[in-house]
């Protein structure tokens, strides 16, 4: 197992209060959870994977991930279960039920519809 931590500063956009409980049944073992957290601003992430050797990858896939959503005060965990990074599509997905206070619009489709 290989646990890879990730902290964005200078995150914008806040979660909203009202928690949800969202998922797609048999869709490759991918769990997130998203949560408020009081972080100065920032968002943490914590990825458990028995998938060893794909931090790189992750780490890209969560850079991007920010710079689309600039969350604030915001803890992510995932738990990949041996998905591979492409499987993060599913935290995209997850991610639109929690909109930020303010935000207009998402540039994220889910890849299940």
């Amino acid at each position: 197992m290989e646990t890879l931590n990730y902290r964005f500063e200078h995150g914008t956009q806040r979660l909203k209060a009202t928690p949800h409980v969202v998922g797609v049944v048999g869709s490759g073992n991918l769990e997130v959870l998203i949560e408020p957290a009081d972080l100065a601003g920032a968002c943490t992430i914590e990825i458990t994977t028995a998938a060893v050797g794909f931090g790189p990858i992750w780490e890209a896939v969560m850079r991007d991930f920010h710079q689309r959503w600039l969350l604030a005060d915001t803890s992510i965990s995932i738990n990949d279960m041996g998905a591979t990074p492409a499987r993060s599509r599913s935290c995209r997905s997850a991610r639109r039920r929690f909109r930020p206070t303010g935000a207009a619009g998402s540039p994220c489709r889910p890849s299940w519809r």
